[in-house]
């Protein structure tokens, strides 16, 4: 047994729901000891541990006969816990987390931290992560952290005391590193289309993965781009060191990027440490639909699963199977919707494994309505379904399709636009 689980035996009680940051947020020492340790700590009871997106191989299916595992997603290595039918989803928009957490709708008995050594004045930084933390921390009954020494100390809207927590131990493990693939063509495509969309001056907000990373890599030839995002990865880093990113132009937040989480490699640790021009906030500030709506040509770059020839957008299912979440898409598509100047974008290479993502039919649920629609992208070009007649989107959708598929779309698009009440018209 490791030195940990005595005190974390006085700390955690049977039935508490457990919190901490998700990705390179994760604090390691304490999850694998939680999780090494659970039936002592759960004392025949059960243990609740909500879960975001996975950067470690920390939570595994058979952790399941001691621990409830809920979450919003099912990203990176946690896709086996889905997999598993081990993992509950919660199909909230990400803007509502904080909400349901301070309502006690969702509870947060104890919250695990990693954090940074504490600066001259004794605050130590959440480091890497803001997100839905800054809520837990006010529910926690308990808060136990993890100091780790290669943890940047970032500028937020919250920084704690040792007196603020419960159990304060050295970390025994570096960050975790998010870590991308080179892009592709179909990704540099899609990326080169979107540098195209976007404004000098423009504010930016990203999902995550490798598409992002590419559009970051095309927009080196702008100026004065600025930041307002949940993620954060290393192409904001090189876009700032570059230049590119002022944050001069932005109608809020003038001079400082805005972030929730870094989820990028140690070249984003560094440029982040002790840096003015960054600051981490809670999610009801990085997703607040009035704070999106008053960005300055807010431009909302999100990938999707699949779309339909109407708009419809799933990034929740892929071949039955729980990879994605709702997530703050639909938060960042509207705020840019209401931006003036903004674009809201959903960004899919035409196809996955030989199959057509421009779909006549989902094959998962609706995350984003069609309604909420507005630029889809693809490696073949632009279509902007803003304002457009059911007919319109499905012609535009399909000039985007892969070449492949677009006979086929073009015959499934006449039973479906006839179900609808539409009239198709060919493509002269």
């Amino acid at each position: 047994m490791s030195l940990l689980a005595q005190p974390l035996q006085a700390l955690i009680r049977p039935g508490d729901t457990l919190w901490w940051g998700q990705s390179t947020a994760e604090p390691l020492t304490l999850t694998r000891a939680v999780t090494a340790h659970r039936h002592a700590l759960a004392q025949g009871g059960r243990l609740r541990v909500f879960v975001g997106i996975g950067a470690s191989d920390t939570l595994q299916p058979e952790q399941a006969d001691t621990i409830d595992f809920f979450g919003y997603a099912a990203g990176g290595p946690h896709r086996h816990l889905a997999d598993a039918g081990v993992l509950d989803i919660l199909p909230s928009h990400y803007s509502h987390l904080p909400g349901l957490i301070r309502a006690g709708v969702l509870p947060a008995d104890v919250v695990l931290l990693q954090v940074s050594p504490p600066d001259e004045q004794g605050r130590y930084s959440l480091g890497l992560v803001h997100e839905y933390l800054p809520a837990a921390l006010e529910q926690a009954r308990v808060v136990i952290a993890e100091v780790n020494p290669a943890i940047p100390w970032t500028h937020g809207s919250v920084h704690l005391q040792a007196s603020d927590f419960a159990l304060l131990i050295d970390a025994q493990h570096p960050p975790l590193e998010q870590s991308r693939a080179a892009p592709g063509p179909a990704e540099q495509a899609i990326a080169r289309h979107i540098a195209g969309l976007i404004q000098d001056g423009a504010t930016l907000q990203l999902g995550i993965g490798n598409l992002p990373e590419a559009v970051l890599a095309a927009l080196h030839g702008h100026r004065d781009l600025g930041l307002h995002s949940g993620a954060v990865g290393d192409g904001i880093a090189a876009l700032a060191e570059a230049g590119v990113l002022t944050h001069a132009k932005k109608s809020l937040d003038t001079g400082v990027g805005i972030g929730g989480i870094l989820m990028g490699s140690e070249k984003l640790r560094r440029w982040a440490h002790r840096n003015p021009a960054l600051q981490l906030r809670g999610t009801d500030y990085t997703h607040d639909p009035e704070v999106l709506a008053a960005s300055h040509q807010l431009a909302a770059i999100n990938a999707a699963i699949e779309v339909d020839l109407t708009g419809q957008i799933n990034a929740e299912v892929a071949a039955g199977v729980y990879v994605g979440a709702v997530g703050g898409a639909v938060d960042f598509l509207r705020g840019a919707a209401r931006s003036r100047g903004g674009l809201p974008i959903v960004a899919l290479p035409a196809t996955a494994k030989g199959r057509t993502r421009i779909v006549a039919q989902l094959a998962g649920p609706v995350s984003t309505p069609r309604s909420d629609a507005g630029l889809i992208v693809t490696e073949h070009g632009v279509a902007d379904l803003r304002g457009q007649t059911l007919s319109r989107r499905v012609r535009r959708l399909i000039d985007i399709a892969a070449p492949e598929h677009r006979e086929d779309l073009e015959r499934q698009a006449h039973e479906l636009l006839r179900r609808c009440g539409a009239i198709f018209h060919q493509k002269q």
